[in-house]
């Protein structure tokens, strides 16, 4: 359950406790002192005769009077109106005489009823300053929903655009390695199959088993291996024994499929080395590649990865990740660190 929300349920139970233990408190001490139940009940009677008044100006004013009047219809002048009513019959009930007050005690009653009354507007100071609290924490409750709404709408959004961009470069590898090795392409399409019923089948889940991923970046670099000759070096390092870790799923694929579009030229010596571990509840993932950047005129999906990675970084690892990258002339190196 929500903090927010918790808070605003202890304010609820503790302000009828407040006056519980304000109506029993002052009889229990009695009963101590004197251990006679007869004046302790007397105590009760005449406390609660006293107190109930601004327990019932307190609970009117926090569940009537202030949602409806000050929050729902915003009319300050009926909140004061209401108020005045409430006060005034309040004081009607404890403080009108049942006989005539003799001269020398009129002046000491309304000396009380004016005090009385100063308490009773703090009282319903005191219940407004608690609506408010509450009121703030359910406009708070209402935006950290508002925001995660619209942050899972985004994030399904940009592993949406991932899929296409994923799978036209895919398909674009084995567009290039049908001229090479027809064979091998006509097989590397039932693993191409198997990539895509997890990109966009297992994928569709809000979060995915690191096990999982990983067996899917393993089949997804076998693949790209098949377009690599004898002037490539492929070192691929991944845990053997992989902790029950859940994550955003396709995180690590587009610097994956980077490394191979700009790192590999298969007439140049070119290298890709990919890494990833775990230790104390935080994942490092570590990817370089030699640097053979494309010609101008082959810019087909380039920053689209990228920029759409550092976005789903940012919203499902709000402080909690890491993103680096180094580019020079001749290599690339790009480090995450999240914590899941």
């Amino acid at each position: 359950m929500n903090t927010r929300k918790r808070s605003n349920q202890a304010i609820e139970v503790a302000q009828i406790l407040l006056w519980v233990m304000i109506c029993i408190l002052p009889p229990m001490f009695i009963f101590l002192l004197d251990h006679d139940w007869q004046k302790a009940l007397d105590a009760f009677r005449i406390g609660f005769k006293l107190q109930s008044p601004f327990a019932a100006i307190y609970f009117i004013n926090f569940y009537l009077i202030v949602p409806h009047l000050l929050f729902r219809l915003r009319n300050f002048r009926n909140f004061v109106i209401a108020n005045l009513f409430l006060l005034t019959a309040v004081s009607l009930w404890i403080y009108y005489p049942s006989s005539e007050v003799s001269p020398e005690w009129k002046s000491v009653l309304w000396t009380i009823i004016i005090s009385s009354f100063i308490l009773q507007l703090f009282v319903v100071a005191f219940a407004v300053g608690m609506r408010y609290v509450i009121r703030w924490n359910e406009m708070e409750l209402k935006q950290e929903a508002e925001s995660r709404r619209n942050t899972e709408a985004e994030l399904v959004w940009l592993k949406n655009q991932l899929n296409p961009h994923f799978l036209f470069n895919t398909l674009n590898n084995i567009s290039s390695l049908i001229q090479v090795d027809a064979d091998t392409a006509q097989e590397s399409l039932g693993q191409l199959s198997d990539l895509l019923r997890y990109a966009l089948y297992e994928s569709s889940q809000k979060e995915v088993s690191l096990a999982d991923e990983l067996s899917f970046m393993k089949d997804y670099i076998d693949l790209m291996k098949l377009r690599c000759n004898e002037n490539a070096e492929i070192n691929v390092d991944f845990p053997e024994h992989v902790p029950n870790i859940k994550i955003i799923p396709l995180l690590f694929i587009s610097p994956i499929e980077n490394a191979f579009k700009h790192g590999i030229n298969n007439r140049l010596t070119s290298f890709v080395r990919i890494k990833l571990s775990c230790e104390k509840d935080k994942i490092y993932f570590y990817i370089e590649n030699s640097c053979h950047p494309k010609a101008d005129t082959d810019r087909i999906g380039s920053g689209i990865g990228v920029e759409n990675l550092r976005r789903r970084l940012e919203l499902a690892y709000p402080s909690r990740h890491v993103y680096k990258q180094f580019i020079n002339d001749t290599i690339c190196q790009t480090t995450i660190t999240i914590e899941p």
